[in-house]
């Protein structure tokens, strides 16, 4: 029973899912939202990428046998398709209540988030305009959560939130862009190539920084020279490097822009 829950847990993508589930606890914080209310957050976030992380390995179970993914436990075997099938469609149907259960701004704020993950693994990801699903996704997480305490989300959040969403997309592509070129995947980090997507994420992920930098209002002097120190110093280390350590820098941009996103919420 356990290892079959490790397997289900595994084929949800817990790794992403985990962290944009924290992410939405984080931005609650500042956002002041009630105890009550934050707890369906989070709930609706968890859920909404539960529902993701399983449709991909669904949707993608034939591409993931042909390359042959050992670590896809539908592509092994390891797990019944339909009851994947299943939990996929629990937790969707859950996803729907508890993001309207929110209120009807931000629950269709957050459902126009889950729908751009489920855009993304049904055909997107293998088009020039692959980027676009994550940038809706993470532009509007901190606008439904903003918009869960009755706040206007403000467009330098929306904004970061996207350009964040960009690079993640570009770095979670990078390791297994051979795997998807031998299976016919074409989208907008396939056709920039391994030497570039780095280069790339980096400038995304610096502007996102000067997004918050520019249009937050409460970050303290310290805390934004701290930051920029950071970014400027990984951004140098991405450029100069390759391969992980590249990769490993450009991911450190990326965690520092979402701690100044955090504290300048």
């Amino acid at each position: 029973m356990w290892q079959r829950t490790g397997a289900l847990l595994g084929a949800a993508h817990p790794g992403p899912a985990l962290a944009v589930t924290v992410l939405a606890g984080l931005l609650a914080l500042p956002a002041d939202l009630q105890a009550g209310t934050a707890a369906l957050v989070v709930a609706a976030v968890l859920t909404g990428q539960l529902s993701i992380g399983w449709s991909n390995d669904l949707i993608d179970v034939r591409r993931d046998r042909a390359v042959g993914r050992t670590d896809k436990p539908l592509a092994t075997g390891e797990l019944p398709l339909r009851l994947v099938q299943w939990c996929c469609g629990a937790a969707l149907a859950t996803t729907i209540v508890l993001s309207l259960a929110v209120g009807l701004p931000a629950g269709l704020a957050h459902l126009l988030l889950v729908a751009a993950g489920w855009a993304y693994n049904l055909g997107l990801k293998s088009t020039l305009l692959s980027w676009l699903p994550y940038a809706v996704a993470f532009g509007g997480l901190p606008a439904f959560v903003w918009l869960a305490g009755a706040l206007d989300p403000p467009l330098w959040g929306v904004g970061a939130g996207a350009l964040l969403g960009v690079g993640a997309h570009l770095l979670n592509v990078l390791p297994d862009l051979e795997d998807d070129a031998r299976t016919g995947v074409r989208g907008l980090p396939h056709r920039l190539g391994p030497r570039l997507v780095p280069v790339v994420a980096v400038a995304v992920l610096v502007t996102a920084s000067a997004v918050i930098a520019a249009g937050a209002p409460d970050l303290r002097g310290w805390v934004l020279a701290l930051g920029a120190l950071l970014v400027v110093g990984l951004a140098a280390v991405a450029l100069v490097r390759s391969g992980r350590d590249a990769f490993r820098a450009a991911v450190g941009i990326a965690l520092v822009d979402v701690v100044l996103l955090v504290v300048a919420g």
